[in-house]
């Protein structure tokens, strides 16, 4: 007989178990009445687009509940999650890795039960093979979660089930690992709760401009802009300043992911900024941080799955077809490749290298089958490379990038590297690079354009300064990520 899973044996009814509420009545009201009472003023969604992720502070409501308020304010009313993972700092105990709570069924506050998904928990136990493991001591006493449960039970009239996170390293190493697994579910049925304050201690003024300058860094930035941002801050040696930010192992893991997934994909907004000085309860000469920042979708399409999978099965079986070789494949267009008008790239990689590239800005075919002769352009006339040969194609790796219409621009502050390629005509001369040109090379905004100008378009390294220029996006559909 095998033995028993204390992790399994949680997923059965008659043992589910209730986390209770461990600071009730110190970080936040102990009653339903008072704490609706605190948070109703402060809640009142203002629609748009659902955002992806939230960083909220974690302090008592008195001092960051407005600010907390701010993000949550951004889900839309009815909107429809299918998780909230909360991930949020160790103030109980060090550990290398991260714990996810497969201890209880259930996280009770005032207002009520929220459903802990036990089985997603497990399975990420089973994939971080050790780097995730679930530990009473890390979740039991931990308020930097818990004081998000009262935010979520106003805004949704039914919380979705969430997957609570406790993070015990500041190794890097070990956070990219946790970032790994965790970026599968990086998506817009999911939302990201990260919990973290910002300075701690210093005085009013030094708090301000620290916690806005790591707000920045995060918005507009990336992981490596946010690590030089925390040894800035450290340099900076305010006075009685311990931390910058004290959930930045959370706040690390999430622009990881973003990272991976290409910073120019989502929109990062400070919504609001408070410290503990500017309450009534706080002392303005120490005083903590609190930042509320939210992130959303920026890109121009929201492709299924499947509409994902038929763009690159189009492509596979064109290239197979001119080859006359056999494809098993299903390639019949399906939902967004039934549409006429898209403009289209097919790029083809051997061995991490390229092996070809077309496309074509507009088209008056369906995307379906502009995605075939596209592929096929790609395979067989990319006058760079020889035609790809039968022994090739079975290993080629397929990456379709959809385009947006060309905007016309008059200045290059109206482009933003990563996010917008870049088509240049001079004379009868003209050239483009798609946006993940710069994620592949690192450029620079002058290098990017540089090296169009003079690889591709023929008009010299400094010719993009008197061309015409136009920015368009793309939404790229990569092989590797639908396998």
């Amino acid at each position: 007989m095998a033995p028993i899973n204390p992790v399994a044996m949680s997923l059965y009814p008659e043992s589910q178990k209730v986390r209770k509420p461990a600071v009730a009545g110190s970080f936040y009201p102990s009653s339903a009445r008072e704490i609706s009472s605190m948070l109703d003023p402060w809640l009142h969604p203002s629609g748009g687009k659902a955002p992806q992720a939230l960083i909220v502070p974690h302090a008592g409501h008195v001092f960051s509940g407005e600010v907390a308020a701010s993000a949550f304010n951004r889900i839309p009313q009815g909107h429809a999650y299918k998780r909230i993972f909360l991930i949020g700092p160790s103030h109980q105990v060090g550990f290398q890795g991260a714990s996810v709570d497969t201890l209880y069924s259930y996280a009770e506050t005032p207002l009520g039960q929220v459903p802990i998904d036990v089985a997603l928990g497990a399975e990420l136990i089973k994939k971080g093979e050790g780097l995730f493991s679930s530990r009473h001591d890390a979740h039991d006493g931990e308020h930097c979660l818990e004081v998000q449960l009262p935010f979520l039970q106003k805004v949704f009239d039914e919380v979705p089930p969430i997957v609570p996170i406790i993070i015990g390293t500041q190794h890097l190493s070990l956070l990219r690992e946790i970032a790994d697994i965790l970026e599968p579910y990086f998506s817009e049925e999911n939302l990201f709760v990260i919990s973290s304050d910002f300075s701690h201690y210093p005085s009013y003024e030094d708090a301000k401009a620290s916690d806005l300058y790591m707000a920045d860094a995060i918005c507009s930035g990336g992981l490596a802009e946010f690590i030089k941002a925390l040894q800035h801050i450290d340099k900076m040696n305010y006075k009685r300043q311990d931390t910058a930010a004290c959930g930045a192992a959370a706040i690390a893991v999430l622009l990881y992911i973003m990272d991976r997934k290409g910073r120019w994909y989502y929109q990062s907004d400070l919504v609001m900024y408070r410290n503990s000085g500017d309450s009534s309860y706080g002392d303005k000469g120490r005083v903590v941080g609190y930042n509320s920042i939210v992130v959303t979708p920026d890109h121009l399409f929201n492709f299924s799955t499947e509409e994902k999978r038929a763009m690159v099965a189009a492509a596979r079986s064109a290239i197979y077809s001119s080859l006359r070789m056999d494809y098993y494949g299903d390639d019949k267009p399906v939902g967004i490749l039934k549409e006429e008008g898209y403009g289209v790239f097919v790029t083809l990689y051997l061995n991490g290298s390229l092996r070809g590239c077309i496309g074509r800005f507009v088209s008056d075919e369906s995307l379906h089958s502009t995605i075939k002769e596209m592929a096929q352009s790609a395979a067989f006339h990319d006058s760079r490379f020889p035609a790809l040969s039968r022994s090739e194609a079975p290993r080629v790796e397929i990456e379709v990038s959809v385009l947006s219409p060309l905007k016309k621009i008059s200045s290059i502050d109206e482009f933003k590297l990563g996010r917008d390629g870049i088509y240049m005509i001079k004379g009868s001369r003209h050239g483009t690079f798609l946006p993940q040109v710069a994620e592949e090379t690192g450029w620079d905004t002058e290098e990017f354009l540089g090296h169009c100008a003079r690889d591709k378009a023929g008009i010299g390294y400094d010719g993009w300064k008197d061309a015409d220029l136009y920015t368009y996006q793309t939404e790229v559909v990569k092989e590797t990520d639908l396998k």
